[in-house]
């Protein structure tokens, strides 16, 4: 029986998978950057720039958005350590999505390395 991090190396084995150092020049040149993490987890900050589109939910949204049907789109995709957008990478080769790369280490080793986090401001009540 597999475990889910069984599931997660299958699917880092046949993901592309790019450092925090290669990720800037990689979410540059993407068409699409995903955060597949929970919604109260990007409400909490992101990659700014970032798409959301939760894992659980993911190809669902995938196939109800025209603007990310073409299997072209080159997208980076990231979760909070790897896991989870390993999981959605390979998922979305399945689906025929062509250019898909995973930030490796997420948005953990992103935020560890200084690199820009998006927070959304919550209004006053003054």
């Amino acid at each position: 029986m597999k475990t889910a991090m069984d599931l997660v190396a299958a699917a880092k084995a046949q993901v592309a998978e790019i450092s925090v150092a290669q990720a800037e020049a990689a979410i540059r040149d993407a068409d699409v950057l995903l955060d597949v993490r929970e919604a109260d987890e990007f409400a909490a900050g992101h990659i700014p720039g970032a798409v959301h589109a939760s894992r659980g939910l993911l190809e669902f949204k995938l196939s109800g958005s025209p603007q990310l049907a073409s299997r072209d789109l080159s997208f980076v995709i990231y979760c909070k350590t790897s896991g989870r957008a390993a999981l959605a990478a390979a998922a979305m080769r399945e689906m025929g999505y062509l250019k898909v790369q995973s930030i490796a280490g997420g948005f953990d080793a992103w935020a560890a390395a200084g690199k820009p986090v998006h927070k959304p401001e919550l209004p006053a009540f003054e």
